[in-house]
């Protein structure tokens, strides 16, 4: 140690500026004006001039404060900032490892050298372990300057890089401020080979359905929530590319409550100083509602397409169907005499050439729009035929019961109570349900359809929220399949709401249900249990008459010989319909393209009372044949015939001229009340 004496400095805690001159090189003239501020902990006043010694040869002008307690460290700590800290080992009433100790318990990351006379190996070694930076014997101080020189460096460098993770952690928490307040789920991951999730934003809870400490806690649940046919393709691509910048998939998600959302992920990587990727950040949107509707936007699309060729189809069904209708109602006319089972031949070919049309007809309107007005409806009818489709259609391992319950103690479709309703929309209705109780059913089951009359009184409305007191016909479909969640239950008839895979279904089945029912005033409600099955009880409102009027046989109008010319291109129905006509006193003329009925009006425009033509004519189109005819004669008598009765044709039609419309195929009754 140091003799403990100085003439400048004779107290044991001094402060000062070391004034000794010696002979400087230029590179030390240099650091001549490098003001270095000194924590000198240290017993010697001696030993205190040497270190000032050696660090004014390095080219430093040294501002120091000597200490050698805690209490004065303390106070010199809190009086100002230091550049280093120069420590003896042992001192009578403090140490080195006491210092550092200080030091550190200050927070305060300063150079901490160690000079000591006596100091061991080991003793060295522990110190740095401690956190002491360095340590000089006092026997061989050359090596101060560029000790202190290089710890200067390094606590630049270490000041440096806590200002880069100050700067980052602001950065974090701005972009946390901004990440919690935009409805897209953003994340903050290290190296996706590290598998570790250091940020996601609240937004994942609310898109996957899960917590962002589960996340934290195993970054494979992100994987594992994937759709199994998108979950490969996603995985494989997430860690080939979004280190690259490239990174942007579309994929499907399962929520823990069993729905399906898609996601739109995009990942980008951040680098370090060197351009090395070192962090991925991403976004990760709710793209659900977009895919349905592109999904809508295409099944819409491809109706369109199919309502073209339908269209074409139905107006060739229907032609086809006209001179059938026609032949079973001339039959009866033409020949004599005829026995009991051919006229139950004739009634089942003239009720399957009506159902022919009807389901044309169905077609149309769901493709097409064909308007369909609400008529008194036997509900139990309906059904029926529903029976007929699901036992065709559906799998043979679905057991299906259709059971009536009359207000009378009768058990027939009859009893039921007649609704006022459009027959098409309760069917589609109908139809909706029991595909979603087949779909629930995949290994089979029993599927249960009850129709009743209900009679709601003031009681049951109140405890119910959209019934109303009055006579309903309530028809139940239930099934014993998989049932719904409670968790998901509230929402099955929002749009776009579908817990099955995309393709298999659009979301939009019950949505419309509801609306249709809605329209009908009537309400619908379910009851569900997994495992169990699903009841949805569907309540529509009965007309005042509870019993069906009977139906009145219209009486077909006879002719008192009056000229008809029909037109039609179809051979079949002009003959048909020229011996209907006939049959009934009318005489008949027939034109097979609009350039000759024009042609025989313009002859026989006197004799004529009526023009019976087919919208849908070669050579001219109908438009042109209407305005022709009505320029002959402003005061003749056009019915129009079609095969594809829209609410836009008949309107169109209408306005061209034409006293009236018969929708293809039609009955010798139909056809004779509009003559």
């Amino acid at each position: 140690m140091f003799a403990n004496c100085s003439p400048t400095n004779p107290h044991p805690t001094s402060r000062g500026t070391a004034t000794l001159n010696f002979p400087l090189t230029k590179a030390v003239n240099k650091k001549m004006n490098s003001q270095l501020k000194i924590l000198i902990v240290e017993d010697s006043e001696d030993d205190l001039l040497l270190l000032l010694r050696e660090l004014r040869r390095g080219g430093y002008a040294p501002e120091y404060v000597r200490v050698e307690t805690a209490a004065d460290m303390k106070a010199a700590l809190a009086q100002q900032t230091w550049d280093i800290v120069i420590a003896d080992y042992t001192l009578p009433r403090f140490s080195a490892p006491e210092a550092l100790q200080l030091l550190q318990h200050q927070q305060q990351d300063l150079p901490f050298i160690i000079v000591s006379g006596t100091i061991g190996e080991e003793t060295a070694v522990a110190a740095m372990r401690a956190g002491a930076h360095d340590y000089l014997l006092k026997d061989n101080l050359t090596r101060l300057v560029p000790a202190v020189e290089r710890e200067l460096r390094e606590a630049q460098e270490r000041l440096k890089r806590l200002e880069a993770e100050q700067a980052l952690r602001e950065s974090e928490e701005r972009f946390r401020q901004l990440a919690e307040n935009i409805t897209e789920s953003v994340f903050w991951m290290s190296d996706p080979t590290a598998l570790e999730m250091l940020y996601v934003s609240p937004a994942y809870e609310r898109i996957w359905g899960r917590t962002c400490v589960s996340l934290y806690a195993d970054f494979m649940e992100w994987i594992e929530a994937i759709h199994t046919e998108d979950r490969q393709r996603v995985h494989s691509h997430f860690f080939e590319h979004s280190l690259l910048g490239n990174y942007d998939e579309e994929y499907r998600i399962m929520r823990p409550d069993g729905s399906i959302r898609w996601i739109r992920d995009r990942g980008f990587p951040i680098q370090d100083r060197s351009g090395v990727p070192y962090r991925v950040v991403g976004i990760a949107e709710d793209i659900t509602e977009r895919k349905l509707t592109e999904a809508v936007l295409r099944r819409t699309e491809r109706l369109e397409s199919l309502g073209t060729l339908t269209s074409g189809i139905a107006h060739d069904l229907n032609n086809v169907l006209t001179p059938i209708m026609g032949i079973v109602q001339l039959l009866p006319l033409k020949i004599v005499n005829i026995d009991e089972p051919t006229q139950r031949l004739l009634q089942v070919l003239n009720d399957s050439t009506r159902r022919g049309a009807d389901l044309v007809k169905q077609i149309l309107a769901f493709t097409r729009g064909v308007e369909s007005k609400p008529t008194a409806l036997q509900i139990g009818q309906l059904l029926v035929e529903i029976q007929k489709i699901v036992q065709q259609a559906f799998p043979k391992n679905i057991e299906l019961s259709l059971a009536f319950r009359g207000s009378d103690g009768h058990d027939r479709p009859a009893d039921l109570w007649l609704i006022t309703a459009d027959a098409t929309m309760l069917h589609q209705v109908f139809m909706n349900l029991c595909v979603n109780a087949r779909d629930a059913m995949p290994d089979g089951g029993t599927l249960s359809i009850v129709a009743e009359n209900l009679a709601i009184d003031e009681n049951y409305a109140r405890m119910h929220i959209n019934a109303q007191a009055g006579a309903y016909v309530l028809v139940t479909i239930a099934d014993t399949g998989t049932g719904i969640s409670p968790e998901i239950i509230d929402r099955i008839f929002d749009p776009f709401f579908t817990t099955k895979d995309i393709g298999k279904g659009t979301g939009l089945g019950l949505s419309t249900v509801v609306g249709i029912i809605k329209s009908h005033h009537g309400w619908i409600d379910v009851d569900s249990q997994v495992g169990s099955g699903t009841r949805f009880r569907v309540y529509l409102p009965a007309t005042d008459t509870h019993v069906a009027a009977p139906a009145i046989a219209a009486i077909p109008r006879s002719g008192q010989g009056e000229l008809i010319l029909v037109v039609d291109d179809e051979v079949a129905i002009q003959e048909v319909t020229k011996a209907t006509l006939e049959a009934y006193g009318y005489q008949v003329m027939t034109a097979s393209d609009g350039i000759e009925a024009i042609a025989l009006y313009a002859e026989h425009r006197q004799e004529i009372g009526v023009v019976l033509m087919d919208m849908m004519m070669p050579s001219l189109d109908s438009a042109t044949i209407v305005r022709t005819l009505c320029k002959l004669n402003p005061q003749v008598q056009i019915i129009a015939m079609s095969g594809l009765a829209t609410s836009e044709t008949v309107k169109s039609t209408m306005k061209e001229g034409v006293k009236a419309f018969l929708a293809k195929p039609f009955t010798a009754s139909e056809l004779l009340n509009l003559l």
